[in-house]
């Protein structure tokens, strides 16, 4: 007979460890002791668990088991950005980056093996779509990435972007879960007005977000304010107009009161044009927000094509003419594929 398939302790509440515990005659305030020990600290090991009497330890590594992620490779671009090529328990494997600066350090991890979406501009949409990331799989992602930022640049993470690979809003249940740990005081800690994240434009979850009172920040993969753009560079967008999606980001800002932040690369000969900025700046006008004019970074595809300098000039200029926020962000990473669009398991060297 087949022993049993034990299940990962991490996939249970707090309220559920009580439970166990009550189940084996135990006091609840174990609970919160383990649940220190799995959060907080995280320890992979029952029996290192030291607070614990060892006859607890004893029968909670017969009954489950914690499943961790492990870094098989890592690489370290010209300008110290580090990507990971992360293994997960089933064998499969996701990419997270490290993003460094002299005063903070930004994560950057991934929430699906794969990708749901289709965008054409993206690496990662080239690969199918295989399973969500849990929550602990996330977490655990800014885990590592937190320790790399204190063992190569002696600074704690700052920031976690969800702009690795997949499509978080497709995995809502589990990201949320994951950002709960990252946040409160029994997990990491970290101020949600540090997180943010990046969705390729779901209307139905993002009221979702707005009406969940998330605290931490959204930013939309927009890239044109044209629809029949936008279904040009992201197919699955047909299924949501841009109507759709104001009226979502309305609905976000009139509950959060939290403004949005648009990325957007400008292409040569897709949407580098005058009415394309002008699209852009109206679109702006209707919600709050600001605007990150992103490089694009190369993945091979020849109908995408960074536009000039001069053309990100001209909409740097157009909207700041119409009191709009606007940054322009340089690639980081682009020489080890660590960039923005170019995260699909490429990794073939270590540091």
């Amino acid at each position: 007979m087949k022993n049993p398939i034990k299940k990962d302790i991490r996939s249970l509440s707090l309220e559920q460890l009580e439970s166990f515990f009550n189940s084996i005659g135990e006091q609840r305030f174990r609970a919160k002791q383990l649940y220190n020990w799995l959060w907080k600290k995280s320890m992979f090991s029952f029996l290192e668990m030291t607070n614990l009497p060892l006859k607890i330890r004893q029968i909670l590594k017969k009954n489950f088991v914690i499943n961790k992620i492990s870094v098989d490779f890592q690489q370290k671009s010209k300008d110290g950005t580090i990507k990971n090529s992360i293994k997960l328990h089933d064998g499969y494997v996701v990419e997270s980056v490290l993003i460094p600066t002299e005063k903070r350090t930004t994560a950057c991890v991934s929430s699906q093996v794969g990708c749901s979406l289709d965008c054409s501009f993206c690496a990662t949409s080239l690969l199918k779509r295989m399973r969500n990331l849990n929550p602990d799989e996330i977490f655990d992602q800014v885990v590592a990435l937190n320790k790399q930022s204190l063992a190569y640049y002696k600074l704690p993470l700052t920031n976690i972007v969800f702009m690795g690979m997949g499509e978080p809003l497709m995995n809502y249940k589990n990201v949320n879960l994951a950002i709960k740990k990252i946040i409160e005081p029994q997990g990491l800690g970290m101020s949600p007005k540090r997180i943010i994240l990046s969705t390729s434009g779901i209307p139905k979850m993002i009221k979702k977000l707005a009406d969940d009172d998330v605290k931490y920040g959204l930013a939309i993969s927009l890239h044109s304010a044209n629809q029949s753009i936008r279904e040009q560079i992201m197919p699955f967008t047909k299924k949501f107009p841009i109507d759709e999606l104001l009226n979502s980001l309305q609905y976000w800002y009139k509950k959060t009161k939290n403004p949005v932040t648009f990325e957007y690369v400008v292409w040569e000969g897709i949407n580098d044009k005058s009415e394309d900025i002008n699209s852009l700046i109206e679109f702006c006008r209707k919600i709050p927000s600001k605007v990150n004019l992103i490089e694009y970074n190369s993945i091979g595809n020849l109908d995408f094509i960074q536009a000039s300098k001069s053309k990100v000039i001209n909409y740097k200029k157009a909207l700041e003419k119409a009191n709009i926020t606007v940054t322009v962000r340089s690639s980081r990473g682009e020489d080890i594929d660590a960039a923005c669009g170019q995260l699909a398991n490429k990794i073939n060297e270590s540091l």
